[in-house]
């Protein structure tokens, strides 16, 4: 039998949403550092349009049809401490749902292959 997708450890498509709620409503609105990107953000779409995304990132399949990063940051001026902040609320949230330390440091690299296209915009 082959190994599990990290895709499929978080638990598909519905285990990554629930990951998806809980890392935004629960750790990212709550902090200061990021909350005011989201201020006029619809959160619903939001976490549905992230959810495709992480579901990607995660080994799933690639349901994502939203603007490049590059594009989707534009104008944000995106700083390290927005990224790390992000990074760490998604280990968190991770963690929150039983993700090994070391699936999700897998998640995490890939998650940071897109800083580049992210920071400074």
């Amino acid at each position: 039998m082959s190994e599990q997708s990290l895709y499929e450890k978080a638990g598909g498509a519905e285990g990554i949403e629930k990951v998806v709620e809980y890392f935004y409503h629960d750790l990212v609105l709550k902090d200061p550092t990021v909350n005011q990107f989201f201020e006029n953000t619809d959160m619903d779409k939001q976490i549905k349009h992230q959810a495709k995304f992480i579901s990607f990132a995660l080994g799933g399949p690639n349901q994502y049809t939203g603007a490049s990063m590059a594009k989707a940051h534009e104008g944000m001026d995106l700083q390290p401490d927005h990224f790390n902040a992000i990074a760490s609320h998604l280990h968190d949230a991770l963690a929150h749902f039983g993700l090994s330390e070391s699936d999700i440091d897998q998640a995490l690299t890939k998650v940071a292959t897109l800083q580049d296209d992210i920071l400074y915009k």
